[in-house]
């Protein structure tokens, strides 16, 4: 029996979104892409992320402009769904960051990765 989950997020910009799941590795496919689920069941999404000999992940913007991640998580293999959001979260949040602070005049100075957490030094030039 299919069951797909449907998680509420507060992404709203596709461009990070995109970004983040690149991140982590994975292929996807934007524009109306149909999401597989046991037993040929389908659903619609806006991104899929195509996993190998798995069912796939789907992002589907809402009414309220925000992203709902779509999948059959009894059939998602290699990744839990608690540790794919987390990560999902986590690159989401980098890349915004960066770019918003950036277009506030900001430079990336340096970066260090160590148990999951993201450190980052960013400058900016007062004249």
């Amino acid at each position: 029996m299919s069951h797909f989950s449907r998680i509420n997020t507060t992404f709203v910009e596709e461009k990070y979104l995109l970004a983040a799941i690149k991140d982590l590795g994975y292929e996807y496919e934007t524009g109306k892409q149909k999401i597989r689920a046991f037993g040929g069941t389908q659903t619609e999404a806006d991104i899929k992320i195509k996993l190998r000999f798995s069912y796939d992940i789907g992002l589907k913007k809402t009414d309220k402009n925000q992203y709902q991640v779509i999948a059959d998580w009894f059939g998602v293999k290699g990744i839990s769904q608690k540790k794919f959001m987390e990560q999902l979260t986590q690159r989401y949040a980098y890349h915004a960051t960066v770019d918003k602070l950036t277009n506030q005049g900001f430079s990336l100075v340096e970066e260090q990765s160590e148990k999951g957490e993201i450190k980052m030094v960013l400058r900016r030039m007062v004249s």
